[in-house]
């Protein structure tokens, strides 16, 4: 018996130590798990903290990129931001119940082809019930003529050295310089350069695909001599734009020999010119000169403001600055007031067609009082105050649409202008030389000048090269 009891006795000892250390152990780990639970507390925490402050960092990053793009507006300046982007407001093509369209069949056909059907094609059997089906082919033929023309030269003891002209001579270069490229060709490329825009080795690569050879830099060449033939052209369209009732300007970044420079555009209904210079007041001063009678319509850049004669200023840069403005003041009644104002004039130089006479100038009365009223109020926000010392400091230009006829509240033709040299700039990035740049001047303002006009620009460039007179003699020393 006693010793039965010892072992019992051992064992329970034993027990209680397996216990003591199984609570020790469940104490331990408690202990552990509540500090798993800080240390993910704190994990959490720090995690929170770097999620914020790489959200920061990408916020910064776009403010930085959107504050980039605003200090190179100039060299982007039809690019639209991300939230003025909108989807298309409906599908692609005519709206639903449009009168049919199709090709129109040609006036005048010049050849006429009949393929038979004697037999089937499969197994020569007879065919029956055989009836005629009509197409129209209208194929491009790429071909090149090439002439081997002779002209002569002699000696008048009169009039001295003389020579033969033919119309498809464009230069009396002989020797190694006597291969040439007819007027139409010439004016074919300048056509494909100028007015679709695309850079000297396409337009060498198409001129390929009709088996004509050609370098840039020979098109350069080629297009530099159109220039200097067009010289003539290009001074009449100056002094047509200076004789305009109205001319829109503008200008925007350009490359000269590696250097900022500025491509300015001088735009009526009917002619466009471009010139390449820096971005001063000399610039205007020399296109139109101090004793231009018309209105210059332009933005507000400060360039524009020495000039003497009469100016309009653009509605819609008003009203993008007010946009900018009621983002800062959103509550701002004296912007409010402006927006209606300038909403306003834009209504009522649209109607002014339909309008009496004497109910239009009691009306413009009325919005000179208005505008004269919102400048002399106390601005409720800096940004109303900026807005207004805008308004201010343009006053005397700020409702020149409502007075003269066919003045456009906007500068929307000279920016329309420019989009097509803005994509020459990308694809070129400007000029290497000041040849290159006189060479784009002429040929990029009469081709737009055509384009307005419905001319054939390449048919201008093609007469330009044709020496006069056919056949006649010519005096003086040849080019």
């Amino acid at each position: 018996m006693v010793s039965g009891t010892g072992k019992q006795d051992a064992s329970c000892g034993e027990c209680q130590v397996l216990r003591k250390e199984l609570k020790e152990t469940r104490r331990q780990l408690e202990e552990t798990r509540r500090e798993l639970r800080e240390t993910c507390r704190q994990l959490r925490e720090k995690q929170q903290q770097l999620d914020e402050a790489v959200g920061r960092c990408i916020e910064q990053g776009k403010q930085n990129e959107e504050l980039a793009r605003e200090a190179h507006r100039q060299v982007a300046v039809f690019r639209r931001r991300e939230e003025q982007r909108k989807p298309h407001p409906r599908k692609p093509g005519r709206k639903p119940g449009h009168r049919p369209s199709w090709r129109k069949p040609p006036r005048r056909v010049d050849a006429e082809i009949h393929v038979p059907l004697e037999c089937c094609p499969s197994c020569h059997g007879v065919v029956e019930a055989v009836h005629p089906r009509e197409q129209i082919i209208e194929e491009v033929e790429w071909t090149v003529r090439r002439v081997r023309l002779v002209t002569e030269v002699g000696r008048c003891p009169q009039c001295g050295q003389v020579y033969t002209t033919h119309p498809l001579q464009v230069s009396r270069a002989t020797g190694a310089a006597k291969t040439h490229l007819g007027p139409h060709t010439l004016g074919f490329a300048a056509y494909l350069r100028q007015q679709l825009g695309l850079t000297l080795r396409k337009v060498c690569d198409v001129l390929g695909h009709c088996g004509l050879e050609l370098s840039p830099g020979g098109l350069s060449q080629a297009l530099a001599r159109a220039a200097d033939r067009l010289q003539g052209s290009f001074t009449h369209l100056h002094a047509d734009l200076r004789g305009s009732p109205a001319v829109h300007a503008d200008e925007t970044g350009w490359w000269l020999a590696g250097e900022l420079a500025y491509l300015w555009v001088f735009a009526t209904p009917r002619c466009t010119l471009y010139t390449i210079d820096n971005r001063s007041q000399e610039v205007v001063r020399r296109i139109l000169g101090d004793d231009y009678s018309g209105i210059l319509i332009s933005d507000c850049l400060a360039s524009y403001d020495p000039h003497p004669g009469r100016k309009s200023k653009c509605f819609a840069h008003h009203l993008r600055a007010l946009k900018e403005a009621q983002k800062q003041a959103p509550h701002s009644d004296l912007l409010h007031q402006f927006d209606l104002l300038l909403h306003a004039t834009l209504v009522l130089h649209k109607v002014r067609p339909t309008m009496e006479p004497t109910l239009y100038a009691q009306r413009v009365r009325h919005l000179e009082a208005w505008l004269d009223r919102l400048l002399g109020t106390r601005a409720d926000h800096p940004a109303a105050e900026k807005f207004a010392n805008r308004l201010r400091k343009q006053r005397p230009h700020l409702l020149t649409c409502l007075y003269a006829e066919g003045v456009d509240p906007t500068n929307n033709l000279a920016e329309r202008q420019l989009r097509p040299a803005v994509i020459a700039r990308k694809l070129s990035c400007g000029n290497k030389t000041d040849a290159g740049r006189r060479t784009f001047e002429v040929l990029a303002s009469l081709a737009a000048t055509c384009a307005q006009q419905n001319r054939s620009f390449s048919h201008l460039v093609a007469e330009a090269f044709r020496l006069q007179g056919h056949p006649m003699a010519l005096t003086g020393v040849p080019p």
